[in-house]
């Protein structure tokens, strides 16, 4: 199966063991925009150039989920929010909805503004068992 592993940047560090353990399983993996540089959007903050940067990586988050089978969803605990999705994280996972892709949970849907929307998208809990990525 092709995921896309989607989460918020202070889970990068999160990503390698469960990314060798797909790969080990047969999955191909893609990472989340950033990935290899995560301090670019700083680069663009406070300028005209944001917008424009932040809709090219919304654009293209949108064109790695359409070539995927499933995203999976990273969300840990941040800032004493648990199970926190940010802002992108949320869009892709709608891109995801909408695309008609899988959307796996590493942990359960956070409480919050968006739950009822999260809830809508049907995602598969996985609690942190890569193995109920079928």
């Amino acid at each position: 199966m092709k995921i896309f592993i989607i989460c918020s940047k202070a889970f990068y560090d999160k990503i390698p063991p469960i990314k060798n353990a797909l790969e080990k399983m047969g999955h191909i993996i893609s990472l989340p925009n950033c990935y290899d540089c995560p301090e670019t959007e700083s680069k663009y903050r406070g300028t005209d150039e944001h917008t424009k940067w932040k809709a090219g990586m919304i654009k293209h988050s949108e064109e790695v989920i359409s070539g995927v089978d499933a995203v999976l969803v990273l969300n840990y605990a941040k800032n004493g929010i648990q199970n926190y999705i940010g802002g992108a994280t949320f869009l892709e996972m709608y891109d995801a909805f909408r695309l008609e892709k899988t959307i796996y949970m590493i942990n359960d849907i956070p409480d919050g503004l968006l739950k009822d929307e999260i809830i809508g998208f049907n995602p598969i809990i996985i609690n942190g068992d890569l193995n109920k990525l079928v």
